[in-house]
């Protein structure tokens, strides 16, 4: 077993060498920093670490022999981490300043997908029509937080955390979890799952997490069937603890049940083949095996990072965008392929700390900006459509698309339709707004 500090990753320079002055543009979402992973970890209560995954666990434990029940449906939530350009993604082709404002990276209307007569989508997006002809993918446009903020860090963290003032600390899919009555605590030791570098805002909490980069890797060091076929080592860390009475004593027990818990998912046959060859293709893919597995998953975060696209975004056909949309629907679209029936109770959500300014800058790229895009896909989407109240785009370099509907209204209003959580449990203090994309709402 490893300490938490030997395992979490140093932060990697920016992939694309530019950091603009005054912009805190470090790794966006490539990776947490030690500061915010050990804050996490002290609020959920402990970090046990196995091999390459990791599990939190609160001060009130689950019992190891609890009935399990299966959740009735289940959140997935991709961050497109660094602030991706929701203008690109989906292009307000019916706004004659779009086009004033992005002279060198603006998309033409012929080239666009999924067009009515207002919006499309980027060309790239292109894998996503057969799931926006379904009527299983919605847009909701100029969303985001209610405020600017244009850093990084606290914006993703005000973003994921949810519930402005507080001094709980504590992340909307932790409160989601903890709060749903359908899908109680006991019924899983992997309720709650999180996929990539590390841990985010939004998972932290008093609910237990589950957190690993690779299925496969999901292990207890050393106790893999290749390395000990007899089990030995399990067998000695559960003898180790077994009359521990502590706390800790408890999460190791649950940490050790969490990651025999995680055998059918790695039983279930990988589709890789379906997926980019990226690392969000590989997350997805993970993610999928283990919903398919049905060991009780009702929340999930993925990352993908490498959103900050300061230069070089260009335009149709080339450029940094083409080949993130590219993966980004490509990935998506595999994923749902990959669940197959088991996708008729995932609801998949993105969202971004923040989109990007409406001008161009100099460098072919986009400054850091406000208002940003929402994509939803799956179960109770009512799709093939695109939400939100258009505020109208303003031509100047500091402009701004104006956020017209707050994100948390998104948020609940997935919770709303998907669980029987309390909205004002997961978002406290807040009162949605109908956006009316998913069905029920």
């Amino acid at each position: 077993m490893e300490t938490l500090m030997s395992v979490l990753p140093l932060e990697p320079p920016d992939s694309h060498g530019f950091e603009p002055a005054g912009c805190d543009c470090r790794p966006a979402g490539l990776a947490p920093s030690r500061r915010s992973l050990l804050r996490g970890a002290a609020l959920a209560g402990a970090t046990t670490m196995f091999g390459s995954a990791a599990v939190t666990m609160g001060p009130t434990l689950a019992a190891a022999d609890a009935p399990r029940r299966t959740p009735s449906s289940t959140v997935v939530v991709l961050s497109l981490r660094g602030a991706a350009d929701g203008l690109s993604l989906v292009v307000p082709h019916g706004d004659p300043t779009y086009y004033k404002a992005r002279p060198g990276i603006g998309i033409q209307p012929g080239a666009l997908v999924a067009t009515d007569g207002f919006f499309g989508m980027h060309p790239a997006m292109a894998p996503l029509v057969p799931l926006w002809n379904a009527g299983r993918l919605a847009a909701i446009h100029a969303t985001g937080l209610p405020v600017p903020n244009r850093s990084h860090f606290a914006a993703m963290e005000a973003l994921e955390d949810a519930d402005p003032g507080s001094s709980k600390r504590t992340g909307w899919l932790n409160r989601l979890v903890g709060n749903d009555p359908a899908t109680a605590r006991a019924s899983s030791n992997l309720q709650a799952l999180a996929v990539g570098a590390g841990i985010p805002t939004s998972m932290i909490g008093p609910e237990p997490i589950m957190a690993f980069r690779d299925l496969d890797t999901a292990s207890l060091a050393g106790g893999d069937r290749k390395s000990d076929p007899r089990g030995l080592r399990m067998k000695a860390m559960r003898t180790q603890w077994t009359r521990d009475r502590s706390a800790l004593g408890s999460g190791f027990r649950e940490a050790l049940d969490a990651v025999v818990d995680l055998d059918p998912a790695r039983a279930q046959r990988a589709r890789k083949n379906l997926y980019p060859d990226d690392d969000l293709g590989d997350a997805l893919s993970s993610v999928a095996r283990t919903l398919r597995a049905d060991v009780g998953v009702s929340a999930v975060t993925v990352d993908s990072g490498d959103w900050d696209m300061h230069v070089g975004l260009g335009a149709a056909g080339a450029g940094w965008m083409q080949g993130n949309a590219g993966k980004l629907a490509s990935a998506i679209a595999a994923f749902f392929t990959d669940l197959g029936p088991v996708g008729d109770r995932v609801t998949l959500v993105t969202i971004s700390e923040f989109g990007r300014r409406v001008q161009e800058n100099a460098n072919g790229g986009l400054d850091h900006g406000w208002g940003n895009v929402m994509l939803a896909a799956g179960a109770g989407v009512k799709g093939g459509r695109y939400y939100g109240t258009w505020p109208g785009l303003t031509n100047s370099l500091d402009a701004d698309l104006t956020v017209t509907t707050d994100y948390r209204s998104v948020l609940a209003e997935i919770v709303a339709a998907r669980t029987t959580a309390s909205t004002a449990a997961v978002f406290p203090g807040f009162q949605r707004e109908r956006v009316g994309f998913m069905l029920g709402q």
